[in-house]
C-alpha cells in the first residue's frame, strides 16, 4: 500500500518559536512510527519564509538556525511575492498538512487559510476555530454566552486601560488579578498583579503583544488542571492532569513560561488527577461542551481552574497544544492509553475525515449578467 504523504511544518515568527521545534520533533518521530506515513518537514523561520526540506531537516535538528535561515534567504528571489512559501514546490505532492506551528500563523489561523486556499486536508480546526479560540475576549465571550464557566473580566485597549485604577480594579475583581494579551500563547504576556505598581507593569507587557487585553479575576487557592480532547464529531476526552508550582494557591507562584518550557523540575504533576467523581464528570462536560461551541476539529487542551470550593473554571483552550517532552498533553494520553504512534494516527486520520466531510458541502452560485436592478427613488 502506497503511503501518505505528510508536509510537517513548524517554527513560525511567535515567541513559541523554539517550543514548537521540540514538539515537531516528537511528532515527526511518532508519524514515522506508525510506519504508514511519509514525512517531509518545512521550518517556518523568525521572519515567516518557509525553509526547504533540507534546511528545515538541519533546524529540526536543532543545528543553529541563523546561519541556515542566512543561507537560504541569499539562495532566493526575496521580491517573487510568493517567495516565503516556495519552498513548499520542493516537496512534492502532499497528501496532509500537519501543523505544529504554536501561537502566531499555527493557532490564530493563518496557516488554515493557506491549506484551505490549496484544498488541501490538514490536522487541527478549521480557521474560524483557531481564530476565535486563539482570542482569549472572543473566547471567553462565547464561553459565557453558552452557560460554561469562567473568570469574571474586562477587555481594555489602550485608551480604556487608562480609565482603570488600582482600587476600581480592586472593587470590580479583588486584590490578585491576571492582566492577559488578548492574542498571544504560552503565558507570554500574561502578569499576575497584586498591587497598582504590579498593575501598571502588567498592562505595558501586555500591550506589547496586543493591542487589546484582558483584566481578569484571580482564582483564590487554585489547582490547574489540563484535560486532551482530539477528533471530530465525537471527540474523546483524555484523563484529568493536574499541576502545582512552588508557592502556588496564596502565594505568588503560577505556570508560566518558565514552568511551562524551561524548568518544570519542581512543578509537582498528578495524572489522572484526584478529584471527586462529581468534579471529573463536570470538567470533562466542560471541556467537550467548550470543544463543540468553539468549532474545535482534530486536537485541543482544555485548561481549568479549580477554587478553594472545587469549583472549575474554563481557563482558555489551545488549539495546538505543546508536544515537548515538558507537555502535559503528551503525558495526559499516555496515561490514556493512547501512545504517540496512535495518537498521531488518530489526528491525521480526523483530519482526512474533516476534509472530506467538507467536499460535501455545496457552493454553488447563481452567474450574474443578466440581472434587473431595482428603481431608485
Amino acid at each position: 500500500m502506497t503511503k501518505k504523504h505528510v508536509a510537517l511544518l513548524f517554527g513560525g515568527n511567535s515567541s513559541e518559536h523554539d517550543v514548537s521545534k521540540r514538539s515537531a520533533q516528537n511528532f515527526y518521530d511518532a508519524i514515522i512510527a506508525t510506519g504508514k506515513y511519509d514525512v517531509t518537514v518545512f521550518a517556518i523561520a523568525q521572519n515567516g519564509f518557509f525553509l526547504d526540506p533540507e534546511s528545515s531537516k538541519r533546524v529540526l535538528a536543532l543545528e543553529d538556525e541563523q546561519p541556515i535561515v542566512d543561507t537560504f534567504m541569499a539562495s532566493i528571489d526575496q521580491m517573487d511575492p510568493l517567495a516565503r512559501i516556495n519552498a513548499l514546490r520542493n516537496g512534492g505532492d502532499f497528501d496532509i498538512f500537519f501543523p505544529v506551528v504554536h501561537g502566531n500563523l499555527g493557532e490564530d489561523g493563518t496557516l488554515q487559510g493557506l491549506f484551505k486556499l490549496l484544498n488541501k486536508p490538514y490536522v487541527g480546526a478549521p480557521l474560524r476555530g483557531h481564530a476565535v479560540s486563539f482570542d482569549k475576549a472572543l473566547t471567553k465571550e462565547l464561553l459565557t454566552l453558552n452557560g460554561i464557566r469562567n473568570t469574571k473580566y474586562v477587555v481594555v485597549d489602550q485608551q480604556t486601560a487608562q480609565n482603570w485604577t488600582w482600587d476600581q480594579v480592586v472593587a470590580e475583581f479583588g486584590d490578585v488579578v491576571f492582566v492577559k494579551a488578548a492574542n498571544q500563547g504560552s503565558s507570554v504576556g500574561i502578569s499576575r498583579a497584586t498591587n497598582a505598581e504590579e498593575f501598571s507593569a502588567a498592562l505595558l507587557d501586555s500591550f506589547q503583544y496586543d493591542y487589546k487585553v484582558l483584566i481578569e479575576q484571580a482564582v483564590k487557592g487554585p489547582q490547574e488542571l489540563e484535560v486532551g480532547v482530539i477528533g471530530n464529531d465525537e471527540p474523546l476526552v483524555s484523563e484529568i492532569g493536574a499541576h502545582t508550582v512552588p508557592n502556588q494557591g496564596d502565594g505568588d507562584g503560577w505556570y508560566d513560561y518558565k514552568n511551562k518550557f524551561v524548568d518544570n523540575s519542581e512543578v509537582q504533576f498528578e495524572i489522572p488527577a484526584k478529584l471527586s467523581a462529581k468534579v471529573t464528570q463536570e470538567v470533562k462536560e466542560m471541556a467537550l461542551n467548550a470543544y463543540k461551541v468553539l468549532n474545535l476539529r482534530g486536537e485541543a487542551r482544555m485548561d481549568f481552574l479549580l477554587d478553594e470550593n472545587n469549583v472549575p473554571y474554563l481557563g482558555e483552550p489551545n488549539t495546538l497544544p505543546g508536544f515537548t517532552n515538558m507537555s502535559l498533553f503528551k503525558r495526559l494520553w499516555d496515561y490514556s492509553n493512547i501512545s504517540n504512534a496512535q495518537l498521531v494516527d488518530l489526528l491525521i486520520t480526523y483530519g482526512f475525515e474533516e476534509f472530506e466531510k467538507n467536499t460535501q458541502l455545496s457552493y454553488q452560485f447563481v452567474a450574474l449578467g443578466t440581472e434587473k436592478v431595482g428603481k431608485f427613488n
